[in-house]
């Protein structure tokens, strides 16, 4: 009996190195891509609306197209006139939260190259990387204060520099910002002498890199313009005639609603088309 169980147990070890020859291939597990929530919530710290929510913001578009279809139906009688501008008006809040976040990372891009060469200034005079944080709450731009204050606020109280890096990114939601902080985090816990030299290369890419966009966002910015006039031109043509409510009568029809259908489509992809040409792509929170 005894030979039989040192036996299976010769067995069970000469099969384990027999598996150990062949070991099972890691799976790729496919890039997360951001949802509807997570690409508003960045939209929205991004444009400077930090205590506003998602589901704030999405009410407040279904607010807006309530309060139009409602007014649009009492003062023309045409429901799909009134339906049209409804929908342009629950647009409105999350077009203004885009055009805003748009407009201030275009001035942040000009701001970080002024970030990394202060923290560089700090590690070279032999600050800390937390103290270097920190001191942007004095010496950095006065759009970033903020957030480097509640950094600075978070690591005197929890000692924690990873879990600060953290909520520092959650409060900037900024590419730029993901990609300074994860190389921080690097070189927090590898340590070594090439800091100094990584934060140089990043200030001269950064600085490259924005005088590179704000040249191209000059000569193409035309045709944003271009595009945004030539849609809504038949709208305020459109918003002209509600003053005649004869002249209405007609889009009540199936033949004006189809119209109406066709217009609006047409316009939706014409104004897409002249906009994703016109305008450069955005850099997305690969970090995140």
């Amino acid at each position: 009996m005894i030979g039989v169980g040192l036996g299976l147990v010769l067995g069970i070890g000469l099969f384990c190195i027999w598996w150990s020859f062949w070991p099972r291939p890691e799976s790729a597990s496919p890039p997360r891509k951001a949802g509807l929530v997570s690409r508003l919530s960045d939209e929205l710290v991004q444009a400077g609306y930090d205590a506003v929510t998602p589901r704030s913001l999405l009410g407040a578009c279904v607010m807006a197209f309530a309060v139009t279809l409602v007014v649009c139906v009492a003062t023309t009688r045409v429901i799909p006139i009134a339906l049209c501008f409804a929908l342009m008006a629950g647009y409105a809040p999350l077009l203004l939260v885009r055009m805003r976040a748009r407009r201030r990372r275009a001035v942040m891009r000009d701001l970080w190259p002024d970030v990394v060469d202060n923290i560089g200034s700090a590690v070279r005079a032999g600050l800390a990387l937390p103290e270097a944080l920190s001191q942007l709450t004095i010496r950095g731009p006065e759009e970033l204060r903020p957030a480097f204050a509640a950094f600075a606020e978070d690591y005197r109280a929890t000692g924690r520099f990873q879990e600060c890096l953290d909520r520092l990114k959650e409060r900037l939601s900024d590419p730029v910002a993901d990609r300074l902080i994860e190389s921080l985090r690097i070189a927090r816990e590898v340590g070594g002498s090439d800091l100094g030299r990584l934060l140089r290369t990043l200030s001269t890419f950064l600085r490259e890199d924005a005088r590179t966009r704000a040249e191209l966002e000059t000569r193409q910015g035309w045709t944003i313009n271009a595009a945004r006039l030539a849609v809504a031109a038949p709208w305020i043509v459109l918003a002209m005639l509600s003053t005649r409510p004869g002249s209405l009568q007609a889009y009540s029809q199936p033949a004006g609603v189809l119209v109406l259908i066709i217009g609006a489509a047409l316009s939706l992809v014409a104004y897409r088309v002249m906009v994703r040409v016109g305008r450069l792509p955005e850099e997305g929170r690969v970090l995140r």
